[in-house]
């Protein structure tokens, strides 16, 4: 299709400076046998349109050639225009659908000339909206990536296994707030009558405490052998995320 059949008009609808179509040159283009003005409100009724933000309605300027009242102008907006001529079912429709998608594909591809863009406002609406848009999404993806990284960087200085006081030093928590973590999040718990902490079954197979035998140097000079649990590398990665915000 030329682009001569059916220019694209940048056209003030609602608030905003867009490129627009004469309703007319479509309606004559498609070969409808129904007058325009009968045709183009059947349109806008079928297909739901609304003024203002569809499709616009002005007097055109001089008399009308025929007589009688002056002659109402519709101009459609490229979505309304596609709609319509798709509702046609005919390959003129088909025709003027691909137009108006090529035509949307090179205003895209077209550089913005930014002292046009500082003198309209619907232009700068749009691309600052669309730049905010792109900054909310960086900011929400770095909300989940920092903590990640922060865990990550806490985790590549620990050696093996740890105890619950040294694994509180490393994720740079007190250790009361990591106790009271593990017990609220079913990690650890004490046997009635007994003194030391035990690991939860399914955190031992899911290898994120493990029981481990350690000597105890008592105040008196003398060592005792105790059953502890600790904090293995992939359990402290789960507790940095936890303690970042993250799911446990």
């Amino acid at each position: 299709m030329s682009d001569q059949l059916i220019p694209i008009v940048v056209r003030p609808v609602g608030q905003d400076n867009i490129p627009t179509a004469s309703a007319r040159r479509l309606h004559a283009f498609l070969g409808v046998g129904k007058d325009f003005s009968t045709w183009i409100k059947d349109q806008i009724a079928r297909a739901r349109l609304l003024e203002n933000r569809d499709y616009i309605v002005f007097t055109e300027k001089g008399e009308n050639p025929k007589g009688g009242r002056p002659t109402l102008e519709y101009y459609l907006t490229i979505d309304a225009g596609k709609h319509i001529a798709m509702m046609s079912g005919t390959d003129r429709g088909f025709e003027v659908r691909d137009y108006f998608l090529e035509c949307e594909r090179l205003a895209m591809k077209a550089a913005i000339d930014p002292m046009q863009a500082l003198n309209d406002p619907a232009t700068m609406r749009r691309l600052l909206l669309t730049y905010s848009e792109k900054v909310l999404t960086l900011q929400s993806e770095n909300a989940v990536l920092v903590p990640k990284a922060e865990a990550l960087d806490r985790i590549a200085t620990a050696d093996g296994s740890m105890c619950i006081t040294d694994a509180a030093k490393t994720l740079q928590v007190q250790p009361r707030k990591v106790f009271a973590i593990l017990q609220e999040q079913k990690w650890i718990y004490r046997r009635v009558g007994c003194d030391r902490w035990i690991a939860y079954q399914d955190k031992l197979q899911q290898q994120l405490l493990e029981h481990k035998t350690t000597t105890v140097s008592r105040s008196d000079g003398s060592e005792k052998i105790i059953e502890q649990v600790r904090i293995t590398p992939k359990g402290l990665s789960k507790l940095a995320l936890l303690f970042q915000g993250g799911a446990a």
